[in-house]
């Protein structure tokens, strides 16, 4: 099945197929489970953000509260004050910063006014639930994404049961697009992300990485995060600073399933990854894609030397 063409974020496109996309993080939390409170000074955020996109991302996502299994919730208040100052720092013209931000956040109230702040997109954990988180998406004409958890993220992981993961997880992502389209938010605009690590054991994620067509049918971009969750850990035994291969294996298995963009913390490892594994996966044309993307020039196909 072919999947959608492009993205429509809210001022922006970014097409899609010919090469994977790649969505870099930016926790600015003083808890986040992978990054710590490393980039929660605006000078040190702003920083990251532009390595990241010194390193090959197509889209940074800011996050503002932690949503770790078990984490508690943070007042909407709190969140906005640990990631306004952020976004007044990137959209000043000296920061000359240009890629499309996405917020991530479950608060219709932070998404309201990042929005007033030029960001193109939502990324609610909470799949676009809330009425009022889609109302503020629409009216903006925002791109956003659906994602699926099951529950809260205090109590995501105490006891999570599906029939079957990938289908229900596909069934429940679909009624939501669905509610977003009944409330006048173009489905072009929607990307889905069925929540790895949201609710789902070692085993649930696994099934759903191996059961990514059941999500392709739904006709939207696909958005996988696996990057340096719990359950690389279990599988490897590895603590989170030490999970980046396990990371770009999970990436890569995403791709092979039918993923068009990965949302990542280690955005320059994950390009390499993707620079090697795009061409085996979408085509010897995924190469041109990212050297226009990367502005490289086009190397031909040299011989090289070979053997050991």
């Amino acid at each position: 099945m072919l999947g959608p063409k492009e993205w429509r974020l809210r001022t922006k496109r970014l097409s899609l197929g010919a090469r994977t996309l790649v969505m870099g993080v930016l926790n600015v939390t003083p808890d986040s489970f992978s990054d710590g409170s490393r980039y929660l000074a605006p000078d040190a955020a702003v920083a990251r953000a532009k390595e990241i996109v010194a390193h090959g991302a197509d889209i940074l996502d800011i996050g503002a509260e932690s949503t770790r299994p078990g984490a508690a919730p943070v007042p909407w208040k709190e969140e906005w004050s640990r990631l306004e100052p952020v976004l007044e720092s990137l959209k000043r013209k000296e920061t000359k910063f240009s890629l499309p931000v996405s917020v991530d956040t479950r608060h219709w109230q932070v998404a309201e006014l990042a929005l007033e702040h030029k960001v193109e997109v939502v990324n609610d954990i909470g799949g676009m639930r809330e009425a009022k988180m889609r109302a503020v998406a629409g009216e903006a004409d925002a791109g956003i994404v659906v994602m699926h958890l099951l529950g809260d993220p205090r109590g995501m992981q105490a006891a999570p049961r599906y029939a079957d993961v990938a289908k229900d997880v596909a069934a429940l992502l679909q009624r939501r697009v669905s509610s977003c389209v009944a409330d006048g938010i173009a489905k072009e605009r929607i990307c889905v992300d069925p929540g790895i690590g949201f609710g789902k054991t070692t085993e649930h994620n696994l099934a759903l990485l191996g059961g990514l067509g059941h999500l392709k049918r739904l006709g939207q971009p696909l958005l996988i995060g696996a990057s340096r969750k719990s359950f690389i850990g279990r599988l490897t035994g590895r603590q989170v600073g030490e999970r980046l291969p396990g990371s770009l294996a999970a990436a890569v298995a995403a791709i092979a399933g039918g993923a068009d963009l990965v949302r990542v913390h280690d955005v320059a490892e994950t390009v390499d990854a993707l620079l090697v594994a795009d061409p085996i996966l979408r085509g010897p044309s995924a190469k041109e894609a990212w050297d226009e993307a990367l502005k490289r020039p086009r190397s031909g196909g040299a011989l090289e030397p070979g053997g050991r």
